[in-house]
């Protein structure tokens, strides 16, 4: 293969959404143009969602440092920060990666339809720009293609529904106008992740609150949210109406007692969505009298019940996949024999033009018909001896056969440039 093909990703499988907040790109147009400059990488598209910071790239010889260090330079980072977040995969693993991501296996919620739309914005914008070019112009158009027919014909994008939109949903049933209440998110992972987009979508406001305000402060940009101290929290649960709960703490952080000081002033109830693991809201709760819990378990099964459909369909995706990346896989290799094939194909035309003009000035042909004809003539004559070979050249190179593509480099004196 001439060129490399690889991915560079930061996502939310292995980096909370604060860590990977600080990965991300403020200003893509000055992104793409450091990567060119500064990473050694010929084409690139950036895929930033709040779940996920992708790079892809192409090179002849790709050097990961320097993709880091131009990585690390623009978010402000330490290249150590890389090393326990960063995925990085090369052609074959790159092709079969996007394929999942566009049919919906690589979402946080299987099936999930808006990553496909932020893939087709990300390639529709670097396109434009000039940052991607052949190989990642084909390689985007082959996955986008495959993933819609993938969604449409197994149907993985229907009937789903997340922990976290399920607790919004479960909230908008239990408590009555919830756009005028208090609703309060406590956790920044990827449960409350999950609430914050369905929060977000449905147009609700809400608090955020983690650990720390920083942590809150990151998660809000780019999921909604107002921030707000973590220790007012802790001693006003009064001031709200609904609290999703979705931390990874070792202990209680919503107590009976801190609950039943709450009820003591408050004079409507309160609903309590518990999706953390372990439990972190105190089930003594539930006997106060005007609250309302809910926990993960229950939440899940129900859940359950709307994602059966879905995961039945998986192993159908990853059989169109499988069957897919082979033919994804040849069209990139067939991309390394084209640079040889438009060079001969211009070189041939050349000599065909040259001799041409020769053959009309000797001949005196002046008619503008018959040198029309003529000039068809030696264009199908040239058409027919050439496209043989070459065809046979593009057949090679899907095949993944290198030698070939060396020999008609000689043959042809083809001198191959990046």
């Amino acid at each position: 293969m001439n060129h490399d093909i690889i991915n560079a990703r930061v996502t939310f499988r292995n980096s909370p959404i604060h860590v990977l907040e600080k990965f991300t790109f403020k200003d893509l147009d000055n992104a793409y143009s450091h990567f060119k400059k500064h990473s050694g990488l010929s084409e690139c598209v950036i895929l930033q969602t709040c779940n996920r910071v992708e790079l892809f790239g192409t090179a002849k010889d790709y050097d990961l440092e320097k993709i880091k260090k131009t990585w690390a330079s623009l978010a402000g980072l330490e290249e150590a920060a890389f090393k326990e977040n960063l995925e990085l995969s090369e052609n074959e693993e790159v092709y079969h990666h996007l394929l999942k991501l566009t049919s919906g296996l690589d979402s946080m919620v299987l099936g999930e339809e808006q990553i496909l739309g932020q893939i087709k914005n990300s390639i529709t914008a670097a396109r434009q720009a000039k940052f991607s070019g052949e190989h990642l112009n084909t390689l985007f158009d082959k996955a986008i293609q495959i993933g819609t027919r993938v969604r449409n014909s197994t149907g993985i994008s229907r009937g789903g529904i997340s922990v976290g939109s399920m607790a919004v949903k479960l909230a908008e049933e239990n408590v009555d106008n919830l756009k005028t209440k208090r609703i309060l998110l406590i956790g920044t992972g990827e449960s409350a992740t999950l609430v914050a987009k369905s929060l977000k979508k449905r147009a609700y406001e809400f608090f955020i609150s983690s650990r720390t305000l920083e942590r809150s402060k990151a998660f809000a940009e780019t999921l909604g949210g107002k921030p707000i101290r973590f220790e007012e929290v802790l001693s006003g649960f009064d001031k709200y109406d609904v609290l999703f709960v979705a931390t990874s703490a070792p202990y209680f952080l919503v107590t009976y007692d801190r609950i039943k000081q709450a009820m003591d002033t408050k004079q409507n109830g309160i609903m309590i969505l518990d999706l953390s693991n372990p439990r972190t809201v105190d089930e003594k709760v539930a006997t106060l009298p005007g609250i309302k819990l809910m926990n993960l378990d229950q939440i899940a099964e129900m859940v359950d019940k709307n994602m059966r459909s879905r995961i039945g369909k998986v192993s159908a995706v990853e059989n169109i996949i499988s069957e897919e990346l082979l033919v994804v896989e040849a069209s990139m290799k067939r991309l390394d024999a084209e640079p040889i094939v438009k060079d001969v194909f211009k070189n041939i035309d050349l000599l065909r033009i040259k001799e041409l003009q020769k053959a009309l000035q000797m001949l005196g042909e002046t008619d503008k018909k018959r040198v029309k004809i003529i000039e068809e003539l030696t264009k199908a004559v040239v058409e027919s001896i050439v496209s043989a070979p070459m065809n046979n050249l593009r057949k090679a190179s899907e095949q993944g056969n290198p030698e070939l593509l060396d020999a008609a480099s000689k043959l042809f004196d083809y001198n191959k440039k990046d």
